[in-house]
């Protein structure tokens, strides 16, 4: 690029930026002219229209775009519904259908009870703070960084080598034989389900904990005065009590687990059967050639996530009712 061409590209920017400045004034000024109550509708307008712009920009038209390309192939001609038939067909994608589906039952599960049982445990104990810290840690992680500390701990090695995976090395220790566990199939996927269970636990540990909490100690009280044992009281008030807040951690871990793509694309890379819907989206449209079959299962992904969003707002309404 020239002196010429660069003075030429800086010119029609700041011609650019001069004219939107403009505008932007022109606005103020016949805003600031109107009666109040048109004033106050172009207030809102202004305040919202950003956000609405980026919105359909960021999100609706993507979306649009994504529905349109899953009717075609490679080449670019229509096939209808031909994608999605084949993302129910396939053996490939039916593996990561299943295993999404493993995910997603076993994930919030295993992180709600596990950051639950915690949370009960040590609420009103004595260095309280740091124990809900030690756990909450995990959450400062990115997901690539925890499956690399993971794979660490799965790392396999022959049995004349000396092991550097924690798991490994206390079999060894055992008198038994070192074990391929990322290549174990169908554990290995139960193994990637850890990973992000030993992240989320933290999440559900700090909201159960303050709804904990939240929950009115005159209803504890009046429970205890009632005869009723620890468990009776956590099963009968405190469950009640923080049930809201179990829908919220529950419903947030599901949706995260979804559309899990890191941990598998780090650990396994979706081969020996742990690919999820996630990580074979971005295979077909990115490594295989394939936009449409991988625009088809974001789709899926989508319609999989929609009912949770749903039951969730509604829960939320409901709560909302009441009080």
């Amino acid at each position: 690029m020239t002196t010429a061409d660069l003075l030429n590209k800086i010119e029609q920017v700041v011609i650019a930026l001069a004219a939107f400045a403009a505008v932007i004034g022109l606005l103020l000024f016949l805003i600031d002219r109107a009666p109040k109550k048109r004033k106050d509708v172009f207030q809102l307008i202004g305040f919202v229209a950003p956000a609405f712009i980026l919105l359909i920009i960021g999100l609706v038209y993507p979306a649009i775009r994504t529905a349109i390309q899953s009717l075609y192939d490679a080449r670019g001609n229509f096939i209808g519904f031909d994608n999605f038939v084949w993302a129910f067909t396939q053996p490939d994608s039916l593996v990561s259908l299943r295993n999404t589906i493993i995910w997603v039952i076993l994930t919030p599960l295993a992180s709600t009870a596990i950051g639950l049982a915690y949370a009960v445990f040590i609420d009103k104990s004595r260095g309280e703070k740091y124990f809900k810290a030690l756990v909450f840690m995990p959450m400062a992680i990115s997901f690539v960084g925890a499956s690399i500390i993971w794979k660490f701990v799965y790392e396999y090695r022959p049995t004349s080598a000396n092991q550097i995976g924690i798991l490994n090395q206390v079999v060894v220790w055992l008198g038994g034989e070192p074990v391929q566990w990322l290549q174990a199939v169908p554990a290995n996927t139960v193994f990637l389900v850890i990973v992000m269970v030993w992240i989320q636990t933290g999440f559900a540990m700090v909201v159960l904990s303050a709804a904990i909490k939240g929950v009115p100690t005159e209803i504890v009280e009046a429970a205890q005065l009632d005869g009723t044992n620890a468990w009776q009281r956590f099963l009968h008030v405190t469950i009640p009590g923080i049930q809201g807040s179990l829908v919220v951690v529950v419903t947030t871990i599901s949706i995260a687990t979804l559309k899990v793509f890191d941990i598998v694309r780090t650990m396994t890379g979706g081969n020996f059967d742990t690919s999820v819907l996630a990580n074979e989206m971005y295979t077909q449209a990115f490594r295989a050639g394939e936009p449409g079959r991988g625009s088809a299962l974001a789709l899926i992904l989508f319609v999989l996530v929609l009912p949770i969003v749903i039951y969730n707002v509604r829960v939320l309404r409901k709560q909302r009712e009441i009080r």
